[in-house]
């Protein structure tokens, strides 16, 4: 359920970028029962890390924190909605719900007279398109090689952590 509180702080972590150079102004909240369990800022510029959104830095830090990566049953707060590797870090991550403020049309408005030099833009309109399509029709020439020894090492793994796994019985209980 929606509270304003938790967009408030998603706003605030958004304003730290007014005072932190290499930080732009979109913050994130993970919430789980009524408690933020992670916060994020964009910090692409000053991490030299271009997935460093506000969002996926939130998803980040309550993974840490709630040492999973399944954040199923949390809300996601943004200060503006958010871009495709975003949305795919939620999908990921398990996020329930997203609540969100400025829209993408809001914020390119804002931010559109901004030098290159000033932040590292994003064709959101281009990146949602390109995610959703089979590799071999992406605008980026992709090839593939060494398929069968890369298939090899996670055939290796899945067996190794698969072994170590409990098989449960019928009713329920753990064999073993």
């Amino acid at each position: 359920m929606y509270e304003d509180r938790f967009m408030r702080r998603a706003i605030e972590i958004s304003a730290r970028a007014l005072d932190t150079p290499g930080t732009e102004p979109f913050g994130a909240v993970v919430v789980r029962e009524g408690r933020i369990v992670g916060e994020g800022i964009n910090r692409s510029r000053l991490d030299y890390d271009p997935t460093s959104h506000g969002e996926t830095e939130a998803i980040r830090d309550a993974c840490r924190k709630l040492e999973t990566v399944d954040l199923r049953g949390c809300d996601l707060y943004t200060s503006c909605e958010p871009c495709a590797l975003c949305v795919a870090a939620m999908e990921i991550a398990g996020i329930s719900q997203l609540y969100y403020a400025a829209g993408l049309a809001e914020a390119n408005a804002a931010i559109s007279d901004l030098p290159d030099s000033a932040r590292h833009s994003i064709d959101s309109r281009h990146l949602r398109t390109q995610c959703g399509r089979p590799v071999e029709e992406r605008s980026m020439p992709s090839q593939q090689s060494l398929s069968a020894d890369a298939t090899a090492v996670l055939v290796a793994w899945a067996r190794k952590v698969g072994a170590g796994a409990k098989t449960p019985t019928v009713s329920g209980a753990p064999e073993g």
